[in-house]
């Protein structure tokens, strides 16, 4: 979607692979990179601790069997000393290329972001949208909220659901 002719969005609706963003981010190599996280802009100087490639088999709280790759970028939002910039694009996505040399990154995975201050918590975070304007790329993040996923499944199924409803419960009737 085109705000202005100097400005390009792509939503993710917090779904995005790391592929999917790499592919979105490559043509715009020189830009600086900004992240807003949590109704915040991340400070120039963050930095990219670590990556890691998981591979999770899970069971949730109505029995049932799930299993999914994901690929978490962890980042410190910490000011360089002495200004610095934003990572630029392709600095970021040479980081992702020498990782991706010695740890198997699957571009399918799921992508998270765990992202903070030295002196707080972490925050989990998935990518809502990529804004690409003249001089940056804004990564627009939200935060992951914790979901029972049997009611989830549930819900998602009544939305799509085209007969009526079970009395008293979120259920189409069969």
């Amino acid at each position: 979607m085109i705000d202005d002719a100097r400005s390009l969005e792509m939503d993710f609706h917090g779904d995005a692979s790391l592929g999917a963003l790499s592919a979105a981010l490559e043509p715009h190599a020189g830009k600086a990179l900004v992240i807003d996280y949590g109704g915040q802009t991340i400070r120039p100087g963050y930095h990219v601790t670590e990556v890691k490639a998981g591979s999770f088999v899970t069971l949730d709280c109505g029995g049932n069997p799930d299993a999914w790759r994901e690929t978490i970028l962890q980042i410190e939002d910490i000011a360089q000393e002495g200004g610095g910039d934003y990572l630029s694009v392709d600095k970021f996505r040479g980081i992702l290329d020498q990782v991706a040399q010695r740890v198997e990154l699957d571009a399918g995975a799921r992508l998270t972001f765990e992202i903070g201050p030295p002196d707080a918590a972490m925050q989990i975070f998935d990518v809502d949208r990529l804004r690409v304007e003249v001089d940056r790329a804004m990564l627009l993040l939200v935060s992951r909220s914790a979901i029972c996923k049997p009611r989830h499944r549930v819900k998602q199924a009544a939305v799509g659901c085209c007969g009526p409803k079970v009395a008293g419960t979120d259920c189409c009737a069969t």
